[in-house]
């Protein structure tokens, strides 16, 4: 199998959008199965999950708590060092029209909460990190399953011929699980994410040759994996690795020409520039708006799912078990303003209405302390929240309990999460699947509804 961080396996090079109509579903039917209320996907993956009761979910519990045992029977918490309970050192603060709790962490986002939909009453099934992230990405908690976005690439296919169908854009952190996040599992491997880097040489493997006897060897090249494919398949028929191979070298040579073009944002404006915060002084908030920028530019170009991952502050990622106050407060400025900065470009531009903007980690994080400073995991209830692309703007969905600890108010499962997103994109998740092993596999499993009432 090739790797997602070379120019392997960059999806979908031999679909043109005259293939779309084309596309079925593991059942034969013909796809978008309704009507689409989103074209593509940015996922904001905030990598080691994010405190609901320090970000989206005020709990005055908790000042008034502060320092004694919890008053609820817990369960047993991943590290099981169970402190007292823990007030949130930020204070929170209504905004807009929709009157949204948001803690002094985003000063920026802030500004942004009338075209949010949060979601405070998401629930996980693992308690760990590795499980987590594959559950969120794939549906399974174990190593294997294709990625939400390979599985988007899969059943959409690709409106831009020069670029993959899923990219993921590293700010500096793979998450634990590894590469397998973003892999195409079962899928044909033309369907794997795509991995752009921040430097010189953002695509491994993908520079054009200096000289022309360099391109006149790659284009030999070509050729002559061509010809191989051919003898193959009239041996042996099709072969999915041998294909996607095909595909991938062609791919790779259209995106020479793309690649930089993308890259290249001389022409953006210094207004935008400073949206973003791109100027920045702090170092990690230039790397991350350089990621939103990407972002946008890839939508703008059609591509499908776009994945970006959190840049590396010094600090486990937002995996605060001690000093909860300075790892959330590096990671928070990191990615406010850049993401603020995303959502408003996006609205300006009429891309807000047909892109889905989601903002979520792998589970929440405990209202009680992990030793004095820090939180442990929670995967019992933590918010999440989406933006554009069909969903209700300025609403908040769903409730924890008093602690924030437990979702007491219309629960959202993972495979929840994923059916209404795939909902959104024009796919029934039920119907949108894939033969392996004996059996049509699917995304969401046997799990997952549609949650409606987050809809426009």
């Amino acid at each position: 199998m090739t790797c997602a961080n070379g120019f392997g396996a960059l999806a979908l090079a031999g679909m043109s959008p005259g293939d779309l109509s084309r596309t079925l579903t593991g059942d034969g039917s013909p796809l978008p199965h309704h009507r689409a209320r989103a074209k593509r996907v940015i996922f904001l993956y905030m990598d080691g999950a994010p405190s609901q009761v320090d970000t989206f979910d005020p709990k005055p519990r908790l000042e008034k708590e502060n320092g004694q045992p919890i008053g609820m029977a817990i369960p047993d918490t991943q590290f099981d060092n169970v402190g007292t309970v823990l007030q949130s050192p930020w204070k929170f603060r209504q905004y807009g029209e929709s009157g949204a709790w948001v803690s002094d962490l985003f000063p920026h986002l802030s500004r942004c909460v009338d075209d949010l939909c949060f979601v405070r009453s998401m629930v996980a099934s693992f308690p760990e990190h590795t499980g987590a992230n594959y559950f969120l990405h794939t549906g399974f908690g174990q190593q294997g399953r294709p990625s939400i976005g390979s599985w988007v690439s899969y059943g959409l296919g690709s409106e831009n011929r020069n670029l993959p169908g899923f990219v993921v854009l590293n700010g500096g952190l793979i998450p634990p699980g590894g590469l397998d996040n973003f892999n195409s599992g079962f899928l044909p491997a033309t369907y794997q994410g795509s991995m752009f880097r921040p430097g010189a040489d953002p695509v491994a493997n993908l520079s054009r040759p200096d000289t022309e006897g360099g391109m006149q060897t790659e284009s030999r090249q070509r050729e002559l994996l061509g010809k191989l494919d051919s003898g193959i398949a009239e041996r042996w028929s099709r072969n999915d690795a041998v294909e996607s191979a095909i595909a991938n070298y062609e791919l790779a040579f259209r995106m020479q020409a793309a690649v930089p073009e993308l890259l290249d944002v001389s022409g953006e404006t210094e207004l935008t520039r400073k949206l973003y915060g791109i100027d920045s002084e702090y170092v990690h908030t230039r790397t991350y708006a350089t990621l939103c920028l990407l972002a946008r530019r890839l939508v703008e170009r059609d591509v499908r799912f776009v994945e970006l991952t959190c840049p590396n502050v010094g600090v486990d990622r937002w995996d605060q078990h001690n000093d909860l106050e300075d790892g959330h407060t590096r990671n928070a400025r990191a990615v406010d303003q850049p993401i603020a900065g995303l959502i408003r470009d996006l609205k300006a531009r009429g891309l807000l209405e047909d892109t889905l903007v989601l903002w979520a980690g792998e589970f929440g994080r405990t209202p009680m302390a992990q030793g004095t400073r820090g939180r442990d995991h929670n995967p019992h209830g933590f918010t999440i929240w989406m933006a554009g692309g069909g969903v209700r703007p300025g609403v908040a969905y769903g409730a924890t309990d008093e602690y924030g600890y437990y979702a007491v108010d219309r629960p959202v499962s993972m495979h929840d999460l994923h059916a209404t997103i795939l909902h959104l994109l024009g796919m029934d998740h039920e119907r949108l699947s894939y033969r392996f092993s004996g059996r049509a596999m699917r995304l969401t499993d046997v799990h997952g509804t549609v949650v409606h009432d987050l809809l426009i």
